[in-house]
């Protein structure tokens, strides 16, 4: 029986759960104690939640099987609030109080960034949760990131060979002012420039922004062909309706990108026709080929309705039991907890998981990157089990995982069925 332990962590009186996971007997040694930040309230709060059940669906697995090593798996975990703020201090305290052997990444680019020097002095593995070039700058030989992507050009590729297949030769970039969208759109401005593409609108926005409608009247004025919008949760919500209500005229060949949000079920069930023609980055739709991820969303889709959180459950929480799967293979072939011990086994393996094979660089990026780009098409309003069938998100990219050819320009697409 689970056992959950409710604390404050300092002046903020942030709540902290403390999750033990049993195999039914009792191990015989001390739990292996994996600590992590999630954000389980604010803007990332639908992703953080998802993620944290696929880790506890993990470490279930694993006790069942005896443990790592024989030791019982205890998630000890707090909420950071989405606030990248609050993550440095909930690290420290998960290390110098809390005592954990090792640790998770909270989801997300914003919540990571401000860790990565703390992990990297105190010599610690990290296991990365959907962030995106958060290790550009610190070189941290122990993180792993178990996203599918890897640099900017990674993400742009899909999106940009269908908007110039439709003729698209002039760009607007839309882009929130935060680490994961600037990273992003830093990469993505010398990429399309390469690819002899003109920028005509390039302008970053505060995360705190709720009225987008200057921002799209100025892109539409800008004529702009292609428009490519690197945003967080709440923003992608904002901008697909200030979209739908003000329209970017009849030359838009293409729009998306790298919206964050539009892959969880509640935002798109929501959002629901008004997503019909936007192109997007997703890492898994229903239809593509990936072992045991069927298998394992049954199972993941019974507990997320009881815990009235995203049902579907297609972006992180696959990724998150990978993260689990991973460390797992490590210690086992290790034999080991070592930190370094481990990352070496991280960088030297071909690692085995749900989602696919998986290789790291030197960066502790993905080698073989894996990331797709999706056309919404035929959405209906409020209907989440449309989102179970392929033809909700056709894919376009890349070549193995295709299911359907690209609509243009973005006003016929819209009304594709």
């Amino acid at each position: 029986m689970n056992k959950i332990r409710r604390k404050l962590l300092g002046a903020a009186s942030t709540v902290a759960l403390v999750v033990g996971l049993s195999a039914g007997n009792a191990l015989a040694a001390d739990p292996i104690k994996i600590g992590f930040s999630m954000p389980l309230t604010g803007g990332l709060g639908g992703g953080g939640q998802a993620s944290v059940l696929a880790l506890k669906i993990w470490a279930e697995d694993v006790n069942a099987k005896g443990g790592l090593l024989g030791r019982k798996v205890e998630l000890v975990y707090f909420d950071d609030q989405s606030n990248p703020a609050n993550t440095p201090g909930i690290y420290t305290k998960l290390l110098d109080v809390d005592k954990v052997d090792l640790l998770f990444a909270p989801y997300a680019t914003g919540p990571t960034a401000p860790i990565m020097p703390l992990v990297k002095q105190r010599q610690k593995l990290l296991m990365g949760n959907f962030s995106f070039q958060v290790n550009a700058k610190t070189k941290h030989d122990m993180w792993f990131n178990n996203a599918p992507w890897n640099t900017a050009d990674g993400w742009a590729k899909g999106f940009l060979e269908a908007g110039r297949s439709a003729g698209g030769k002039t760009v607007a970039i839309l882009a929130e002012d935060g680490e994961f969208a600037q990273n992003l759109a830093d990469g993505a401005r010398p990429y399309f420039k390469e690819q002899g593409l003109k920028i005509v609108y390039d302008q970053n926005y505060p995360p705190t922004t709720k009225d987008f409608s200057s921002l799209i009247r100025t892109i539409r004025s800008s004529k702009a062909e292609i428009v490519f919008i690197a945003s967080y949760p709440g923003g992608s919500a904002a901008i697909v309706n200030s979209i739908s209500e003000i329209g970017l005229g009849p030359q838009v060949k293409i729009v998306g990108g790298a919206m964050v949000g539009l892959q969880f079920t509640p935002i798109a069930v929501n959002l629901g026709s008004k997503l019909n023609g936007f192109v997007n980055y997703h890492v898994y739709v229903p239809g593509m080929k990936l072992p045991g991820v069927e298998a394992f969303l049954k199972r993941y889709t019974v507990r997320a309705k009881a815990e009235k959180i995203d049902e579907l459950g297609y972006y992180l929480p696959p990724f998150s039991y990978a993260i689990g799967e991973m460390l797992e293979q490590a210690v086992n072939g290790t034999k080991s907890f070592d930190d370094r011990k481990l990352a070496d086994y991280l960088h030297k393996n071909e690692l085995t998981t749900i989602v696919g094979p998986v290789r790291y660089d030197a960066n502790g990026e993905r080698s073989n990157v894996r990331l797709i780009t999706t056309q919404f098409r035929g959405l209906k309003n409020k209907d989440q089990e449309q989102f179970r069938s392929p033809k909700a998100q056709v894919v376009l990219a890349p070549a193995g995982d295709k299911t359907g050819e690209f609509i243009a320009p973005f006003s016929k697409a819209a009304q594709a069925k």
